[in-house]
């Protein structure tokens, strides 16, 4: 766990609630002063969990005074209780912290379709909301795990107007990962003072290269959801475009924030012993590129490789060509860990495997695809396939 900054104006606490995991810290609780800003990517899944449909309505108006974050229960295809349980939790953060509860953002994540045990979280509610203080953040990123070996989190600074920001945030996320966006989770807060809309546009960016290009299993859960607020302890900036030069130092923190936090849910996939990093080169435009490097990287065949350490380059073209993107097969070039092994179409001719089997030896693998046919560009990261992940699955319920 990194030294983590605070972020000026949150309180926050990190609770054992009991809701389904015992001796552990399962619930998150922060507070957020009076106009503080909020902005949000959520699933795109058509299976949403009801939390995912509250923030979903409240989005919107752009402010935000607090967080509720359980974890072990998705409060996901639960019907009408579901969404019973996410009113009960915002009316009694609401009580508790006196602010309305359409300011009041929740999230979970767990076991799909089993109900939210509703009085016990009430009652944690209260408890929490009396504890709340300076925000531990390592604890924090505990309490919203699942199945996460290990908790993630990271932090930035930079300058807006010369003034300093603070950027922290945390993330859960290790099966069930293919963001959709707008069971992968993450909270971020600055203590910068921007408008919503602003807001807005500079996470769905930052989103975009970052969580939107992560893949552990190709299933996109029921309950992702991406928050970023911003409380405005470090002053306010009256900047109406996410383009304004001044915010230039601000979006390349938030950036470099999430791509970090996205990386080590990759890094954290179920059962996964090595971090992959695709990139695509030379595709028609970024979003082919992307397209692609999903392909490849969504591809069992691709990870069950990477976790045998076998450089089967082969299943890499098959991958690329089953994208539904535009490739020419002879213009295509692959390179593992910096070496080409495919170039115009077929085998390099004196290729030697010899630094390539080493590479695929460490637990961080390089794979570079260059399609030959444009600009496009785009990275994307998974994780290998191993029998863990079976085991894992197998397990979950019980």
């Amino acid at each position: 766990m990194p030294e983590l900054e605070a972020v000026g104006g949150l309180r926050g606490i990190a609770l054992a609630a009991g809701l389904r995991y015992q001796g552990r810290d399962d619930l998150l609780l922060l507070h957020f002063p009076e106009g503080a800003s909020v902005a949000g990517t959520l699933t795109r899944s058509q299976t949403p969990g009801a939390p995912v449909e509250w923030c979903k309505a409240h989005l919107p108006a752009g402010r935000a005074a607090a967080l509720l974050v359980n974890a072990g229960n998705a409060n996901a295809f639960t019907g009408r209780r579901g969404r019973r349980s996410v009113e009960r939790a915002a009316e009694a953060v609401a009580e508790a912290l006196d602010c309305p509860p359409e300011q009041v953002f929740l999230a979970s994540t767990g076991v799909i379709g089993e109900p939210l045990q509703d009085d016990r979280m009430v009652a944690a509610i209260r408890t929490a909301a009396d504890g709340l203080g300076e925000l531990d953040w390592g604890r924090a990123a505990g309490a919203i795990t699942t199945t996460d070996t290990f908790p993630k989190a990271a932090t930035r600074r930079c300058e807006i107007d010369g003034r300093p920001v603070v950027l922290t945030g945390i993330a859960k996320g290790s099966g069930m990962v293919a963001p959709d966006m707008a069971t992968m989770l993450s909270f971020v807060a600055t203590d910068a003072g921007l408008q919503p809309d602003v807001l807005q546009a500079l996470l769905v960016r930052a989103v975009d290269c970052s969580f939107n290009c992560i893949t552990v299993d190709g299933d996109t859960s029921t309950s992702d959801t991406v928050l970023l607020f911003a409380t405005g302890s470090a002053g306010r900036c009256d900047a109406v475009s996410a383009d304004d030069v001044r915010l230039a130092d601000f979006a390349a923190a938030l950036d470099a924030l999430l791509i970090e936090l996205a990386q080590l849910v990759a890094r954290d996939g179920e059962g996964a012993q090595k971090l992959i990093t695709l990139s695509v080169l030379g595709a028609l435009d970024a979003a082919a590129a992307r397209r692609i490097g999903l392909a490849v990287a969504n591809s069992p065949l691709v990870k069950t490789a990477v976790a045998g350490e076998d450089a089967n380059w082969g299943r890499i073209v098959m991958a690329v060509g089953k994208s539904g993107e535009a490739v020419d097969r002879d213009r295509l070039a692959i390179s593992i860990g910096g070496v080409v092994i495919a170039r115009d179409g077929e085998r390099v001719p004196d290729y030697d495997e010899t630094p390539v089997a080493a590479h695929m030896r460490g637990r961080e693998i390089e794979i570079e695809v260059d399609i030959g046919l444009g600009q496009g560009a785009a990275r994307v990261w998974t994780c290998d396939l191993t029998h863990g992940y079976i085991d894992i699955n197998a397990d979950y319920r019980s």
